[in-house]
């Protein structure tokens, strides 16, 4: 069955599937199941890693399923407490709204906006009376809801933690019973706040939704996930040439994954400078048009040669060898030793050609660095020539 290519869409990247014998089985039905993604509108934009999720929803509506945007206008008041330590700022109602509206806008860059049916959760929840919180708080225990990483962290480290985050995950997960969810799709960090919808479903008396969790994309830092409060993300508005500029500075482990996760192919075999520019054309082409690339790498192109100053040094290197990256730092004086320049690779501080360069054993063929810049830390340039053309 997973053989098909449309159904090889839906678990291509699924972290877990659960559980998987069922969605098989929904799947192979051929009822139109209800697809639920819910966003908590608390920015106004949308960045590459929740665009890993929204494929993964359109993949259900090209396969003819529903796909049921939740926007958590009412939650948004809340805050989604995963993974954090702290509680969240609350919004305005104005904020609220000015985000949903940005939201869709992007999100349909995505999705097929005539097959997309977008839900407030503010529908349901509002309204709910003291007996009816009082009986969907019977869904669960505390010992249940402490189980969460994050809540347990704060309560061991006496962290607050207020009573309105601990019914958050009851909320997210009334959303599921109100809408009547066949699948819910999240993040990894969502799988505890989906499998609760599994269980307030069970609850109320429904058939409990299956959940399908996604890989986090991490972000330009190469740390931890890509968020706009970190200030890690490559926006899906973000202008062409500033989108290609983040797309060039992403660490090199991360490339395979930028590839498999937003362009859906593994990444070609080429150099890590040339394998960053082939995504950066990528994103650009997808969210600006192919028409934006071009001036988007140019201007990438002119701005990196523009903050090079004109009495950097020339450096040489040999014609027709390979040349270490290692070797290329202490041959150019910026470093005594090789352990010296293995550090300031180690912690960032080495570009070549405007990209930061991760790897201390990449080795580069001499002609690939005819021409380019070689920068350590922040004001140490050398323009490399080969040997036989210098002069």
């Amino acid at each position: 069955m997973k053989t098909d290519s449309g159904l090889q869409s839906i678990y291509a990247n699924a972290v877990d599937v659960i559980p998987s014998e069922e969605l098989d089985r929904r799947l192979a039905s051929g009822e139109t199941l209800r697809v639920k993604l819910g966003i908590d509108p608390t920015a106004p934009d949308i960045h590459l890693g929740f665009v890993v999720v929204l494929k993964k929803l359109r993949a259900f509506q090209d396969l003819g399923h529903k796909a049921v945007l939740v926007i958590g206008d009412f939650t948004a008041r809340v805050g989604d407490p995963s993974g954090r330590s702290k509680t969240r700022p609350i919004l305005s109602p104005e904020q609220i709204e000015e985000n949903t509206r940005t939201y869709l806008e992007q999100a349909y860059l995505i999705l097929d906006r005539d097959r997309t049916e977008v839900r407030r959760n503010s529908e349901w929840l509002a309204p709910l009376r003291m007996a009816d919180l009082i009986g969907l708080t019977r869904a669960t225990t505390l010992a249940r809801i402490l189980e969460r990483d994050d809540f347990s962290k704060r309560h061991a480290a006496n962290d607050p933690i207020t009573l309105t985050e601990l019914l958050y995950p009851l909320m997210q997960a009334y959303d599921s019973v109100a809408i009547d969810a066949d699948v819910e799709l999240g993040g990894t960090d969502q799988l505890y706040n989906l499998l609760m919808g599994r269980q307030v479903m069970e609850y109320y008396g429904k058939r409990p939704q299956c959940v399908v969790t996604t890989p986090l994309l991490i972000g330009t830092d190469g740390t931890v996930k890509m968020s706009k409060s970190v200030g890690n993300y490559i926006g899906v508005t973000d202008p062409p040439q500033q989108m290609f500029g983040k797309a060039m500075s992403i660490k090199d482990q991360l490339m395979p994954d930028y590839y498999s996760l937003l362009l859906d192919r593994p990444m070609p075999e080429a150099e890590p400078v040339a394998q960053k520019r082939e995504l950066a054309r990528s994103l650009v082409g997808l969210f600006h048009g192919v028409s934006a690339v071009p001036d988007a790498e140019k201007t990438f192109d002119a701005v990196v040669r523009r903050e090079v100053p004109e009495d950097a040094p020339m450096v040489e290197v040999p014609a027709g060898e390979e040349v270490w990256i290692v070797d290329l730092i202490t041959r150019a004086g910026f470093a005594s030793t090789n352990g010296e320049a293995r550090r300031f690779i180690k912690g960032g501080a080495v570009r070549l050609g405007g990209e930061v360069v991760g790897d201390e054993r990449l080795s580069l063929a001499s002609s690939a660095l005819d021409g380019k810049v070689l920068q350590v830390g922040k004001r140490r340039y050398a323009r490399l020539a080969v040997a036989d053309r210098a002069g």
